[in-house]
């Protein structure tokens, strides 16, 4: 293709910019540099636009590029290649050293904030960061932590507050990274404030609790994937996670080298301190279990046993391998469901497997502090957001 008429000269375009050496396909009108783009119902084509008077010859190359296929240079999506690596692009030092939940929860915030869809239907991926500020950044934070309702050009958005504070933090990491190497100038997203949280926790009744355990019970009987049958492992998974005040995840991370004579030690995460939790029956009777099932289970299938302890993952699927915690949670749904439809508990009775850590601490014997050290959290204001007992005090007494 021709590259068609040469340019004649305007005065209105930029000095710094070499009008000879413009790409094809790139217009300067109203401070603005513009492309064409066929319009989404057809018609006349509509104009989009790319930069503004202060971009570089070289950014608006990468720009035409980028628009022919490609992240173009200097982009949100072209700095999210480089950081967490899209092939051929390696993957930075940085993101190689995080956990791999860490490294799955940034490739989900990369690709929310680059299909963010702006008013003019293109997505914010496109955009070059260096167009980017402060007040463009909190509106993004905003909009996914109060949702937006669909228009002509801009799809519907839900409320998720917390989506919106991850997408949030790794911005700010992302565009750290990009000034130390170069690929950014600014970090638009440091200062931006963040959206707030409900705190939620759904903390069982007691009732509630002990009907569902009887339930987990009963229908773990039953053959595997037959009407009515769940997950055979949830009863035991919700004794441990209540009797040591665990999260899912830590419940999953048990091995047999938790265990030992005096009690089972926790493996906390987000920075709490383990500690042992002495047997009762409750612990001595879902561990047996589990362990009971693991051996039938890798039995069946003839898989080795590993030698190390610490190897030997106390919850396992049936076909004998590691429980990840995203199958957990589909089990749990999956009853919890199952247990509204069949009406064993109302709706508003329904709660999260997180939420027998709180049932667990309200639970414990003990003043404020006891429970500080059964949670293992560090300070007294976590403890205070996991205790829901009501203290029973005394009237004041004139003197």
């Amino acid at each position: 293709m021709g590259r068609g008429r040469k340019r004649k000269f305007n005065p209105a375009i930029p000095s710094h910019v070499d009008q000879q050496a413009l790409p094809q396909g790139l217009y300067w009108e109203s401070n603005r540099w513009f492309m064409y783009e066929p319009h989404k119902e057809g018609g006349r084509l509509t104009k989009r636009t790319v930069a503004l008077a202060s971009a570089r010859l070289s950014e608006l190359h990468a720009i035409v590029e980028a628009a022919r296929g490609g992240s173009a240079q200097g982009t949100l999506a072209y700095l999210c290649d480089h950081f967490l690596g899209t092939p051929p692009i390696a993957a930075s030092s940085e993101f190689k050293e995080l956990a791999a939940g860490t490294q799955k929860d940034y490739r989900q915030c990369a690709a929310a904030a680059c299909s963010y869809v702006l008013k003019d239907g293109s997505t914010l991926g496109k955009m070059q960061v260096a167009r980017m500020n402060i007040p463009m950044i909190q509106r993004l934070v905003e909009t996914l932590a109060n949702g937006r309702s669909a228009s002509a050009s801009q799809p519907l958005i839900e409320p998720r507050p917390s989506k919106a504070n991850h997408v949030l933090r790794f911005l700010r990491r992302l565009f750290s990274w990009g000034m130390r190497f170069g690929l950014c100038a600014h970090n638009p997203a440091k200062g931006v404030r963040q959206a707030r949280e409900l705190a939620e926790h759904k903390m069982p009744e007691s009732d509630a609790f002990a009907t569902i355990l009887d339930f987990a019970r009963q229908r773990g009987r039953l053959k595997a994937h037959s009407l009515g049958s769940v997950s055979p492992y949830l009863h035991a998974v919700m004794q441990l996670a209540y009797n040591l005040r665990l999260r899912g995840v830590e419940v999953t991370e048990l091995t047999d080298a938790h265990a030992d004579e005096v009690g089972i030690r926790s493996n906390r995460r987000k920075g709490s301190r383990d500690n042992i939790t002495t047997w009762n029956d409750e612990l001595r009777e879902a561990w047996q279990w589990l362990v009971g099932y693991r051996k039938d289970a890798m039995s069946a299938r003839g898989r080795p046993v590993e030698l190390k302890p610490e190897k030997r993952r106390l919850l396992v699927n049936q076909s004998g391998t590691p429980l990840s915690k995203g199958a957990l949670d589909s089990a749990w749904q999956r009853m919890m469901q199952m247990a509204i439809r069949e009406k064993v508990i109302r709706e508003d009775q329904r709660f999260s497997l997180h939420g027998l850590k709180h049932r667990g601490i309200t639970d414990t014997v003990g003043n404020r502090a006891d429970k500080q050290d059964a949670a293992g959290h560090k300070s007294p204001h976590m403890t205070q957001r996991y205790d829901h007992q009501v203290p029973v005090v005394s009237p004041p007494k004139k003197q």
